[in-house]
């Protein structure tokens, strides 16, 4: 069984202000992705019983898919260097939470109901980061060791058990 814990961070003014700052690049990476998976989607398909029969093929894009984009962020990181501040995982966790969304919507869950659309996120609508990997002993007494943003007060309200491991 999998158990996961939340616990409230105490950052200072300069590590909400990086915090602040990575969450709205990572809100904008998220509609610039969702937004190529959707222009994609748009121009390159056509339903079975309404194609015509007597049309020009165009060339077809590359689908843009989840190992596309990871492999694009270099070239983000060249065009926007602000980019280049933010931890690599976190950018590549918000190209997963596109995949996923899209996913979600493109596929039936086990009762055939498909999920909405993924919607862009607007101003104050990304809220969360993650860092899918940290390492064993970043959490010493009442502070957590972020990669990229430093040591961040953390309110424990109860103890990590035994054998943890992230």
């Amino acid at each position: 069984m999998r158990t996961a814990y939340q616990y409230k961070l105490r950052p200072n003014k300069e590590q909400v202000a990086t915090i602040e700052m990575w969450l709205e690049l990572l809100r904008r990476q998220y509609n610039y992705r969702l937004g190529e998976r959707f222009s994609w989607w748009s121009e390159n398909r056509c339903p079975v019983n309404a194609c015509p029969l007597v049309t020009p093929i165009p060339q077809l894009r590359d689908n843009p898919e989840y190992y596309s984009q990871k492999k694009d962020l270099v070239n983000t990181k060249d065009k926007f260097p602000e980019y280049k501040l933010i931890h690599s995982q976190v950018c590549q966790d918000c190209i997963k939470r596109v995949k996923l969304a899209f996913d979600r919507w493109l596929k039936a869950d086990k009762n055939g109901n498909k999920l909405g659309k993924p919607r862009f996120k607007g101003k104050g609508r990304y809220r969360s980061l993650t860092y899918p990997q940290i390492k064993q002993n970043c959490i010493e007494e009442n502070q957590i060791n972020l990669p990229k943003i430093g040591k961040i007060k953390l309110i424990q309200h109860r103890p990590l058990p035994d054998g943890f491991h992230s």
